[in-house]
């Protein structure tokens, strides 16, 4: 390990006297307004490529919660955390946070039966359809009704419901991706996706309205990847935090059919799937009954384990404030070992998320080589089974080892710029809060611009771990690459993005790459360095903005703690 040891000399001298100085009292060192230039330089493209590279190897099978690849991921980066002086952050002080998960694994020799009254078809599991239960039972079936939902969204705000009074209960509701794709401006976000597009919404409204099976009708454009990512990440083993319940909320089967067995679908129930898509995209749509019946009969095994959020402090330096909390996150695990393509097996997750994972330990290092400390308290989380929804940070938000009202903000690292330097940066839900205006500061010392999500359309800010926090109150920070590359020509950004989603992401390819121009993410990790800098620092608490979903949760958690918002 190399030492950075980062001098503040000039600024030792100024250690305060107190009012009872008489007493030999003498209050800490203030830290720079600034961080030290030394801190800056000193994260460096070799020594991310040399985190990215051990966390990415074949060695560690693809980091799968539950796994060897997991104990090796863990005890590299603890070991990590602990060459730089950091403090184990979890309970007891020890670096380890346990997450109880239940693991599923379904057959995968299983077929999806749909029969009308005149024909009937099977179709095949990952090709046509996949299909699992988050219950934890050996058993779980549906055999039921299929009815078309639209979107299946129960939006009031929007004077929106894809329902409208129709009992499904015990039926199996087949629904379209993302949000209905309206050009009113102030409707569903516009062109942006909200959290009423993502599947994980779709599977809570259908457990909510008593339904027995929930299929979602898969495509790339608005899904924002390829059948191939649900074909792999949907397979195997999946992974769902222990309820009382064991999960008996949950629909009985949730799953995914592809573009060709739901246009299938349309086609048995005497209709056209453009026509489908056009009706769900009006709010007088009405639920429509298929006259088709689907059958499924899962067979599950099942384990109980434990998996592990890893946590890392470093203390403040200021005697009050050292009781709040900046968090910098980044999930460690990707898929492990899978279906090969190709004739590789091991997903080893390179960009998705060695490279943000990578990102947290120079940050970590960077914070713990200063001569003084931030006023606030740093936290570095590297958080488990965000492949599987999320599931460490969603489990941290709930079981949180410092008190939520207390962390001031949250700064989330996934999938990191492997492709050069920009002239931008990007910010996944632009306007949501004050930390936005510190971004654009520190991006104009950059001599960058700051800009919004350029595909907003895919919902990237509830498809990582910072949305757990926010929908909790905590005001959180999620930066990704710009797309505007210094000496390309435009338009290659997005063109570099959507070929990584169409050849890469979540498949075995997502490998390090000779071609690889780190000098972005350099500059990226050094702007989120000093966003956190400066929030551990400032007097005043970063805030959602008037008419952001999260901020009534954070004023109240703040009034409750006895602070004025």
């Amino acid at each position: 390990m190399r030492t950075r040891r980062l001098s503040a000399l000039v600024f030792s001298v100024f250690l305060l006297v107190q009012g009872s100085c008489g007493k030999g009292e003498v209050s800490a060192p203030l830290p720079p307004a600034n961080p030290p230039a030394s801190a800056l330089e000193s994260i460096a493209a070799v020594d991310l490529l040399k985190d990215i590279t051990r966390l990415a190897s074949d060695e560690f099978e693809g980091r799968a919660p539950a796994s060897r690849g997991e104990q090796l991921t863990l005890d590299y980066l603890e070991g990590r955390f602990r060459e730089m002086g950091l403090k184990g952050g979890a309970e007891g002080g020890g670096f380890r946070q346990k997450v109880p998960l239940v693991g599923i694994t379904a057959n995968p020799n299983v077929r999806l039966s749909v029969t009308s009254p005149r024909t009937s078809v099977i179709l095949d599991y990952g090709t046509d359809f996949m299909a699992w239960t988050k219950r934890v039972a050996e058993e779980a079936e549906m055999d039921a009704e299929l009815v078309f939902v639209g979107y299946g969204t129960v939006a009031p705000e929007y004077g929106w419901d894809d329902y409208k009074g129709v009992d499904v209960k015990g039926k199996v509701l087949v629904m379209l991706v993302n949000d209905p794709p309206l050009e009113d401006e102030n409707m569903f976000g516009g062109k942006a996706m909200t959290y009423y597009g993502r599947w994980t919404y779709k599977f809570e409204i259908a457990a909510e309205k008593g339904a027995a099976g929930c299929l979602v009708i898969h495509e790339a454009g608005p899904a924002g990847y390829p059948w191939e990512v649900v074909s792999s990440g949907w397979s195997g083993e999946q992974f769902d935090l222990m309820t009382p319940d064991k999960n008996a909320g949950r629909v009985a089967v949730e799953g995914w059919l592809s573009l060709k067995a739901g246009q299938a679908l349309a086609r048995m129930a005497g209709k056209r799937f453009h026509k489908w898509k056009e009706q769900a995209a009006s709010p007088d749509f009405q639920p429509v009954p298929l006259g088709l019946k689907a059958s499924i009969k899962l067979r599950n095994k099942i384990r109980t384990l434990d998996s592990s959020n890893l946590i890392a402090k470093l203390e403040g330096s200021d005697p009050v404030l050292r009781d709040q909390y900046v968090a910098y996150v980044a999930h460690w695990d990707h898929l492990g070992v899978g279906n090969p393509l190709r004739g590789d097996s091991i997903y080893n997750g390179a960009v998705d998320n060695a490279s943000g994972t990578a990102a947290l330990l120079e940050l970590g290092e960077t914070f713990a080589a200063l001569e003084i400390p931030p006023r606030r308290s740093l936290l570095f989380m590297a958080v488990t089974a965000e492949e599987s929804g999320l599931l460490g940070s969603k489990y941290y938000a709930a079981n949180p080892v410092y008190p939520l009202v207390k962390t001031a903000a949250v700064i989330n690292m996934d999938s990191m710029n492997m492709w050069g330097e920009t002239t931008d940066i990007t910010v996944i839900g632009l306007g949501n809060s004050t930390l936005d205006e510190t971004v654009r500061t520190i991006a104009r010392r950059q001599g960058r611009t700051v800009r919004p999500d350029p595909e907003p359309e895919k919902g990237y800010f509830y498809r990582s771990d910072h949305f757990e926090f926010a929908k909790e109150g905590v005001p959180a920070l999620y930066a990704e690459s710009g797309v505007d590359y210094v000496g390309k020509p435009e338009g290659w950004g997005l063109e570099v993005r959507e070929k990584y989603t169409a050849e890469d992401y979540h498949k075995p390819s997502d490998e390090v790459r000779s071609d690889w121009d780190l000098s972005g993410v350099v500059t990226d990790v050094r702007l989120l360095f000093q966003v956190g800098y400066q929030v551990a620092n400032q007097e005043e608490l970063p805030r959602w903005m008037p008419g952001t979903e999260f901020k009534a949760k954070r004023e109240e958690m703040l009034r409750a703690a006895g602070v004025v918002p």
